[in-house]
């Protein structure tokens, strides 16, 4: 029981710092108009890495739906954007960190996660708002901004899970410091 209260307060500290860098995010100036850079994305990743899909899908959901409402966008395009976008990434990383656990580091695991989240953010603007295959036209301005901020995200998280480890306060799975 100890370890599970520890799981869901380690899980609710995730989601509160998710939100508020989805917050601190929406105030950053964007070089694109569609280019984030995604820190919130380093909670699920995080939680991924130290538990597991569920506990990265909990801290996702919370992250979306609290910080939309924050944000007065809960419900709006712009919220099933994010959310569908955050499912699709957690889901595909989880897939090849765990098929390719010794092939793809971390790092890998984010950019994955990051190209994913454009895609699916892509299609569904497309089946939302835009109706349009020219959308498509889109997906390269998409995915390299993607490769670049899933890097640097792969690389905080990354540096995030070494303290914990070396702090011996979690031995994140299929992580060696």
């Amino acid at each position: 029981m100890q370890k599970k209260n520890q799981i869901i307060a380690s899980c609710a500290l995730l989601a509160t710092f998710g939100i508020v860098l989805f917050v601190f995010e929406s105030y950053l100036p964007k070089p694109l108009p569609w280019a984030k850079p995604g820190l919130a994305n380093i909670t699920t990743l995080l939680a991924l890495y130290l538990f597991d899909l569920p506990a990265a899908l909990a801290v996702l959901l919370v992250r979306v739906l609290l910080g939309s409402w924050l944000l007065g966008s809960l419900l709006s395009p712009g919220f099933y954007l994010s959310l569908s976008g955050g499912l699709a990434a957690a889901l595909v990383m989880e897939l090849f960190r765990t098929i390719g656990e010794r092939k793809f580091s971390i790092v890998g695991i984010s950019m994955i996660g990051a190209v994913t989240h454009n895609l699916v953010q892509l299609y569904v603007a497309f089946l939302l708002l835009v109706k349009s295959p020219q959308i498509i036209f889109l997906a390269p301005m998409l995915v390299l901004p993607a490769i670049v901020t899933g890097m640097v995200n792969g690389l905080l998280a990354f540096f995030v899970l070494r303290k914990v480890a070396e702090a011996g306060l979690f031995t994140p799975r299929w992580f060696a410091p």
